[in-house]
């Protein structure tokens, strides 16, 4: 079997993969495209350093084997985490930060940059027949933006600003502007900024006043130390960057001026199939390669690049 394999040094295609076997709760699943995702990126300069496998966490599918007989055949999306079901997480309702749990293409589970792989049937979701593949593909990172509203009660009479003009940044930006906020994005890129005027205000730096919810999407180390100065006081951050490295920042700040730093990552499935369903964001399209081309695909200057698989 081809696919993108992590060696623990860096990322290497291989074709002599063996093929995935499911146990009785998990799902085979024949890749149709799968997605590249910054995180994918930092795996390979060490973010997940104990990780040996198959990368690879976006991606759309058919059901190839089931022990859900209803699900064969069907195009699916699917969740990162499969968490035990029995730690004090999962029996608290936060399965996602389960002791025990495996993610895909990061820990313990192989991921998507193959031609088939595994995963846990209830983490699957069925896409809608008339949503196109290049389009469910964005299903899980769009999730992940969605979370920010199951964490934070966003008062729309408030402001808010995103960092970063990125692929993250476009889709939390459209996620907030749902709610009707004064919404302003905050990059560096004026080509990339396009995208956001249609519905944000855009800039290479904030209003002196400050804003009242400050979306950290630039993925590198520079966005929380920029958003402790953007944040007003008892302002709120939303940290959604991952990558690897270690941050230094002046904690006695967020403490003197009571800020709120609010980690954020996977969200809701279902509600980010039924927007792009029905149209609600935008996006421009995905570039797509073969995994013989990995490395272009990593190193693509597209709003997203991925994989096909003939």
């Amino acid at each position: 079997m081809k696919g993108i394999y992590y060696n623990g040094e860096d990322a290497v295609y291989r074709e002599d993969l063996p093929m995935p076997v499911r146990d009785e709760k998990e799902s085979l699943i024949k890749i149709h495209i799968c997605a590249v995702c910054n995180t994918d990126k930092e795996v390979r300069k060490g973010y997940r350093p104990d990780f040996r496998g198959i990368m690879g966490h976006e991606f759309v599918g058919e059901v190839v084997e089931s022990p859900n007989p209803s699900l064969i055949g069907k195009r699916v999306v699917g969740e990162l985490n499969a968490a035990c079901g029995k730690c004090i997480y999962c029996r608290t309702g936060r399965p996602t930060h389960c002791l025990e749990r495996k993610v895909l293409g990061m820990a313990g589970k192989d991921g998507a940059f193959a031609e088939y792989m595994t995963i846990d049937t209830d983490l699957l979701h069925v896409v809608p027949d008339d949503l196109p593949d290049e389009i469910a593909v964005f299903t899980e990172p769009l999730a992940a933006a969605l979370e920010i509203l199951t964490q934070i009660k966003v008062s729309p009479d408030k402001n808010a600003a995103v960092l970063g003009d990125g692929r993250l940044a476009l889709l939390v930006a459209q996620v907030l502007a749902l709610t009707g906020i004064d919404l302003t994005v905050i990059g560096r890129h004026e080509d990339k900024l396009e995208r956001f005027r249609s519905f944000a205000k855009v800039t290479d730096c904030g209003e002196k006043e400050g804003y009242e919810y400050v979306a950290e999407c630039t993925g590198s180390e520079s966005g929380l130390p920029m958003a402790l100065t953007l944040v007003r006081k008892k302002g709120t951050i939303i940290l959604k960057s991952t990558y690897a490295g270690n941050l230094s920042i002046d904690m006695s700040m967020v403490a003197v001026n009571e800020i709120t730093i609010v980690g954020s990552r996977c969200g809701p499935f279902e509600p980010a199939l039924k927007l792009l369903k029905e149209g609600r964001i935008k996006l421009p399209p995905i570039e797509l390669y073969e995994l013989k081309d990995f490395e272009k695909a990593f190193a693509s200057d597209a709003f997203k690049a991925g994989f096909f698989f003939g």
